[in-house]
């Protein structure tokens, strides 16, 4: 067990997807509908904390950074919004364009995880939301106005211990039963022949979705050298030491001492650098949006689910939202993608599973185009002051 903690994440998820793969056909049936029983379980747990986690995690963060400084903050905050919109937009319009054709190439791929639910759990537990994520957003929402623009320590100190509260679950319960889970919705769709499918598919996509990282951090550099009259790819080498830092890590937090350092010496004054990057760190999520959109639309060609781009509009602006300080969290901002995916593209459990596994196997790529972006964002905002004063 204490082995199984030094292994990440991401080592356990690859250790579970090959076993469900191999395991598929050498398990008696009763074995594997054991694990289709926890799946069962584990889905509907999922579906009851995830109203709580946005509570969880969107309060307090409207809550600390709404009181502080006037237009730095407003337009910190909007250009990282917008930022990470025209992200996912663009992994939206780039996958209508390739994905339908890549998904057309491999035979029989509609209904993927519709298919492999042959295994059938020998129980099931009905464990309902509280709230509907609507319902938890705006209250998110409320709450959190409340606490940055009123007196109010109780409430902030209260949202505060919940956020702990729901950052431990996920820590504790969650992320530690993930490669379980995985592993049984792997052992499931193998069982049914789907897996090879999702595979070719995917590895196909997440050369697409590599492509699209690179463009990121081409157009944010292009815009801000634009802004500052100096050589777009000069202040993009500047970067390169917190791309690789995050690349290591797979943490935005971990890497605002080497971004901000890089930033400065991209030429932003210290004091604004100093405010940007971190602030930038909780709600600049350029990479993580457009992962996360690429896979959310490869799983409705996969599924045959009906999309269209005011549904994918609504899910990226959602999506932008609340991903707002998931990096303070183990996987946090799949996990709280989780709610617009289910709610806004009505993504089952089953497919959920599919895009934790996903985002996860390129997880430290969409970090690093966060807080490489980030130092974008600053100069960018060092040059529209300067203009100000």
């Amino acid at each position: 067990m204490i082995m199984m903690k030094r292994i990440g994440l991401l080592p356990r998820i690859i250790v579970a997807i090959v076993a469900g793969i191999l395991l598929a056909h050498l398990l008696p049936m009763g074995v594997m509908r054991v694990f289709a029983t926890f799946n069962s379980i584990f889905g509907q747990l999922l579906g009851f904390l995830i109203p709580l986690i946005i509570i969880g995690l969107v309060t307090p963060a409207i809550g600390d950074i709404g009181n502080r400084a006037g237009r730095l903050l407003l337009a910190t905050v909007a250009i990282a919004y917008v930022d990470t919109v025209v992200s996912g937009l663009l992994a939206f319009g780039t996958g209508s364009m390739l994905f339908p054709r890549m998904v057309a190439s491999v035979e029989d791929m509609a209904g993927v995880t519709a298919q492999a639910a042959a295994l059938e759990p020998y129980f099931s537990i009905k464990i309902p939301p509280m709230v509907d994520v609507m319902s938890a957003l705006v209250l998110s929402f409320m709450l959190g106005l409340c606490i940055a623009h009123g007196s109010l320590p109780t409430l902030k100190k209260c949202a505060s211990e919940f956020r702990d509260v729901v950052t431990k679950v996920i820590a504790k319960l969650i992320i530690p039963l993930l490669p379980v889970y995985i592993f049984g919705i792997f052992l499931d769709m193998t069982s049914s022949g789907q897996t090879l499918r999702i595979i070719t598919v995917f590895a196909q996509v997440i050369m697409v979705i590599f492509a699209l990282h690179i463009l990121i951090l081409l157009y944010q550099f292009c815009f801000a050298g634009f802004m500052v009259r100096k050589n777009p790819l000069r202040l993009l080498w500047q970067m390169l030491p917190a791309y690789m830092t995050a690349l290591g890590t797979s943490s935005s937090a971990a890497t605002i001492p080497v971004t901000l350092r890089q930033t400065i010496g991209n030429g932003v004054d210290e004091d604004i650098a100093s405010f940007t990057v971190p602030l930038c760190a909780t709600i600049h999520m350029s990479g993580s949006a457009m992962k996360i959109t690429a896979c959310a639309l490869t799983i409705c060609l996969l599924e045959g689910i009906s999309y269209d781009f005011p549904m994918f509009l609504h899910f990226v602006l959602m999506l932008a939202i609340v991903m707002v300080a998931a990096p303070g969290v183990p996987g946090g901002a799949i996990m709280a993608a989780l709610a617009p995916l289910g709610s806004i593209l009505g993504f089952t459990a089953d497919q959920q599973a599919l895009m934790i596994a996903l985002y996860i196997a390129m997880d430290s790529f969409g970090t690093a185009c966060n807080v490489t972006g980030d130092g974008a964002i600053a100069i960018v905002i060092d040059r529209w002051l300067n203009r100000k004063r």
